[in-house]
């Protein structure tokens, strides 16, 4: 390789390096691997614009060739054109160099000054590392370096210190003037649907009234329904798009109707120009935020007191800022968290993110179960940590308690209500007729203007009038289309309520409960009208019995308390279930028979752990049991029996078998009985008795071992007997 690089240098066009191209530290060894010339530009702009920059680095191949490398061993990386040097990260051509230097293939590198390399010190000691390792030089213009020498090494160091304070130079410089620009709010800023730069700069409304219509039907349906959800499934049911303006290419300024997506509405909510503000940093880059393998992006919003720039009144406006506040704070709220309670959801369980609880401060959270049952669960103890579940309420009773304290608040507004719902209706059916109107004046103008193009184009153009002819027949069949869409939209939504609907809005409105109750009304709506009023219930149930002490916090201020009464798992949770007992030890010491005694109990007031039951004869019979009442008797049951008479449940016991068992022999005949009062008697003697058992036994195939040998030893004498 030695000799082939002597005979290289002897050829005089191009292998005859001048003196100050030679150095000491270039070795037979770096001859025999890769000269590698890289090649970056920091931006597209530089790469169109700074062209000698660009030919002065290629240029450094034949610096290469003079230091004694052949022409075929020279390597060119020019991958990383038109991107910074601030970081490696999608830089594939510096990624290259790194592991060629690593692999041992490169025994110089070559760049017109260090920041071409890279200008982040990271990076920069990683590269200066790798060589030093693999004995790979480095050279500029201002000569050859060996970071396996301290002084080189230290050189270069300091030369990537410069490089990385001078990009921090330059980017502060950058940043200053951006920010006192700003300032005065001049900085140019891409503008959002229904809105048009002027040439200008000035930022105006978007000239098109179709366009600025859907920008305030968008806040007008948000200040109505108050999620996103639902104003893009209104907009998408009417068939309602948006007006973009081409930002670049030929077609720039032009404007393009897309269908509604949830993040266009989303960044209209949030963008305070549509309020007339100027505001600038609303965001700022959290490298934390980055996720692997995807591209760069890392931004996180700012709270308002921290924009860099807020400048009010400054632009044309489609709401107002108390407005534009009032939806940031709606769409903060719809995010279900700690600090808010989200959005209504589907299920019939009216108080999802209104329930707080009085012993953590955790909100509940609502389960459903079998039968469309629902229980609100404080369970933040145990998923945090491990401990016991604070608080499971059964969903009835405690909607039940919001839901007419929230009726009786209402009732007093019930006319203005009927006046703002019928004046709602109509509002939105005007605007659906405007945009309609819109959008037929539209494409009117479309056929109208393909028309006037084929009467100018000349007959024999066939060319030219085969295809305006075409464009001309489509314009015609979407306003045709549009017409009959049209029609259909008058005949399902007439233009102004009739008679018999105002007098139907009137009377729900005026009867909250049935306004309420009504088929119509959805379990969102209910749920929207209770966060209209409500901001939060405080839940806190006594000793795990039935009583619930609730604290409801009205969206004023004031606050209402009260109890509600929940069903609980077993009778000895009542928190008058020692009362409960003592009364029916009473009344049994009175004579009263279980039937009595459940009625005493109702009108008095108690009631079974299922709060919405009632005390019944069979329950008072088991609750008596429970207390080890088992010798208690009817009155009627009382007097005595005939000889052979028997209480089925005495005689099922005398058997032995089981009760329900002979009650269904009762119905089919089997036994005899009659009834005393409302009691069943049976007669059996010992004869009935044994014919009872016998029966018993063989119903299901069961034998005795008894009988069993009995029936084994008649078989012996009688061998035809068990035919």
């Amino acid at each position: 390789m030695i000799a082939k690089a002597s005979d290289t240098k002897s050829e005089p066009a191009v292998m005859t390096p001048s003196r100050e191209w030679r150095s000491e530290k270039i070795r037979p060894e770096h001859l025999d691997r890769l000269a590698v010339v890289y090649v970056r530009q920091s931006s597209p702009q530089q790469v169109l614009n700074n062209q000698e920059s660009t030919r002065l680095q290629y240029n450094l191949k034949n610096r290469a060739i003079g230091f004694g490398w052949s022409d075929a061993r020279v390597l060119v990386i020019d991958d990383d054109l038109g991107k910074s040097g601030a970081t490696a990260e999608g830089r594939l051509g510096f990624q290259r160099l790194v592991s060629e230097v690593g692999l041992g293939h490169v025994g110089i590198i070559l760049g017109i000054e260090m920041s071409r390399l890279a200008r982040c010190c990271k990076d920069w000691h990683q590269l200066l590392e790798v060589c030093a390792i693999f004995g790979t030089l480095i050279a500029d213009l201002d000569g050859v370096y060996d970071p396996a020498h301290y002084n080189d090494r230290l050189l270069l160091g300091l030369k990537g210190t410069m490089s990385e304070a001078e990009l921090h130079i330059l980017k502060q410089r950058m940043y200053e003037g951006r920010i006192h620009k700003a300032k005065r709010g001049d900085l140019a800023q891409p503008v959002p649907v229904g809105y048009v730069r002027k040439p200008s700069g000035e930022v105006a409304m978007d000239p098109d009234e179709q366009v600025r219509s859907v920008v305030r039907l968008v806040f007008r349906k948000f200040d109505e329904l108050l999620t996103v959800n639902a104003v893009l499934s209104y907009l998408v049911k009417n068939d309602i798009q948006f007006g973009f303006r081409i930002q670049s290419g030929p077609g720039k300024g032009d404007l393009e109707w897309r269908r509604p997506t949830r993040g266009t509405l989303t960044l209209m909510l949030h963008n305070p120009i549509y309020a007339g503000a100027y505001a600038f940093g609303r965001s700022s880059v959290d490298a934390r935020r980055k996720k692997p393998g995807q591209p760069w992006s890392g931004k996180a919003a700012r709270p308002k007191d921290e924009w860099l720039v807020l400048l009010q009144d400054r632009i044309p406006a489609y709401v107002t800022w108390d407005q534009y506040e009032a939806n940031v704070a709606r769409l903060k709220c719809n995010r279900a968290g700690w600090d808010a309670p989200g959005a209504p959801r589907r299920g019939p369980a009216l108080l999802p993110g209104l329930l707080v609880c009085a012993k953590c401060g955790a909100r509940l959270n609502v389960h459903y179960g079998p039968h469309g049952k629902h229980y609100y669960v404080c369970a933040r103890q145990r998923q945090d940590y491990g401990g016991e579940v604070c608080q499971r309420i059964a969903g009835i009773a405690l909607d039940q308690f919001v839901r007419e304290r929230v009726l009786e608040a209402l009732a007093p507004a019930s006319l203005e209500l009927s006046f703002e719902a019928m004046k709602n209706l109509e509002r939105e059916r005007a605007e659906l007729a405007a945009l309609w109107r819109q959008r037929l004046e539209r494409a009117k103008y479309e056929a109208d203007r393909a028309a006037r193009q084929y009467r100018r184009v000349e007959p024999e153009n066939r060319l030219v009038a085969r295809q305006i002819e075409r464009d001309w027949e489509e314009k015609l069949a979407e306003l045709k289309k549009l017409e009959e869409e049209h029609h259909r939209f008058e005949q399902s939504q007439p233009r102004v309520l009739a008679q018999d609907e105002r007098e139907a809005i009137r009377q729900l409105a005026q009867d909250i409960p049935a306004l309420w109750d009504a088929p119509t009304t959805t379990d969102a709506d209910r749920k929207e009208i209770l966060r209209q009023v409500v901001d939060r219930v405080v839940t806190d149930t006594q000793d795990r019995s039935e009583r619930v002490r609730l604290e409801i916090h009205w969206i004023g201020g004031s606050k209402t308390t009260g109890e509600a009464v929940r069903p609980v798992g077993r009778r000895d949770q009542l928190s008058f279930y020692p009362r409960l007992v003592e009364r029916i030890k009473a009344l049994l010491a009175e004579g009263a028979n279980a039937r009595e005694i459940a009625e005493h109990l109702n009108q008095e007031g108690f009631h079974p752990a299922k709060h919405n039951s009632i005390f019944t004869q069979r329950g008072v019979l088991t609750m008596m049991r429970s207390m080890g009442i088992t010798q208690y008797r009817h009155r009627t049951e009382s007097k005595a029996l005939a000889p052979n008479e028997w209480r089925p449940l005495d005689l099922a016991r005398a058997i032995p078998m089981p009760e329900v068992t002979l009650y269904h022999w009762i119905r089919e005949g089997v036994v005899k009985t009659r009834y005393e009062g409302r009691q069943r008697v049976i007669w059996a003697d010992e004869a009935e008795i044994d014919r009872l058992r016998q029966r018993h036994q063989r119903g299901r195939g069961y034998v005795t071992r008894q009988h069993w040998v009995q029936m084994r030893q008649q078989a012996d004498h009688e061998p035809n007997s068990m035919n």
